[in-house]
């Protein structure tokens, strides 16, 4: 430790039995969400995430350094992600008229039919390994907790 630095906070008992089953099991239900599409749908769950982004825009596209804020990535990842779903017909990408430097992603009629496809094996996913599980008092809760965390680290690392 380097002067000026505390001890830190060591995780008690309790503390660290939450954050281990926190960790643990949103690895797992990640892993089975992409598992199901991927299986099902032949779509990663990433893939699923874009295509949903776009499709609730009024104009079916979207900035791509907003996409990034919006599914938690960098931008350099969105843009190898958007080409490679470019590639495959599911978005294309366009210029911004009004700024040279901006690009859009937009969502084809190909990724349209292809989030219809796979919404259903989605949801169903959603519903059966934790919506289901949980009392709607629990759904607010768990709701509750993680927009606090996002609105936190959304803060602490703002890009």
């Amino acid at each position: 430790m380097t002067a000026g630095q505390a001890e830190p906070r060591w995780l008690d008992e309790g503390e660290m039995a939450a954050w281990r089953a926190y960790r643990v099991a949103s690895i797992l239900l990640e892993g089975q969400l992409h598992r199901e599409l991927a299986d099902t749908n032949d779509i990663t769950l990433a893939d699923y995430e874009v295509l949903v982004r776009l499709s609730e825009r009024p104009d079916k596209r979207m900035r791509m350094s907003q996409l990034a804020i919006e599914v938690a990535s960098s931008k350099s990842r969105v843009s190898h992600q958007i080409a490679r779903m470019e590639r495959a017909g599911l978005v294309s990408r366009n210029e911004c008229p009004s700024d040279g430097r901006g690009v859009f992603a937009a969502l084809t009629d190909l990724g349209m039919a292809k989030l219809r496809e796979a919404a259903p094996t989605h949801v169903r996913g959603v519903r059966s390994h934790i919506v289901d599980m949980l009392s709607p008092e629990e759904q607010q809760v768990l709701a509750q907790v993680f927009e606090r965390l996002n609105a936190h680290l959304r803060q602490v690392n703002p890009e």
